[in-house]
């Protein structure tokens, strides 16, 4: 059971045996609306909520957001259930950094067609290249 909710409100979902893959657009999405927050500040805890991704399940969002505590992108506490954020991370930031533009996370997808998972890190390297290329730096 999972109960996700933004201050007073909270949605209650059945999720055993909901099974999740890394959906990267989701995973750029959700820190595009962490960013834009301006309660995620670190100075409160915040639950994200169906809202927050749009077309996407709480589940889906609950999962992405663990994935995100986990790899260092968000403070958080996944301690408990639902999980529960804070603010971004200096990584965070600079993942969102590389692939916040549109254009450039187009091209970063493109490059990975084909390819039936890829380390985050190498999709930031790949949207790095894609700025730096845009930028006549390469």
């Amino acid at each position: 059971m999972v109960v996700l909710g933004v201050c007073s409100m909270q949605v209650v979902c059945d999720c055993q045996k909901v099974e999740m893959q890394r959906d990267m657009d989701l995973i750029r999405e959700l820190l595009i609306r962490m960013d834009q927050n301006p309660r995620l500040d670190g100075t409160k805890w915040m639950v994200l909520d169906g809202t927050d991704a749009p077309g996407h399940s709480i589940e889906e969002i609950s999962y992405h957001v663990l994935l995100l505590v986990e790899a260092g992108f968000v403070r958080g506490n996944i301690g408990g259930s639902p999980p529960m954020i804070s603010r971004l991370t200096w990584e965070g930031h600079e993942f969102l950094a590389n692939v916040k533009d549109v254009s450039v996370w187009e091209k970063t997808k493109e490059r990975l067609q084909g390819i039936s998972g890829v380390a985050l890190t190498v999709v930031a390297a790949i949207a790095e290249a894609e700025i730096k290329k845009k930028l006549g730096l390469k």
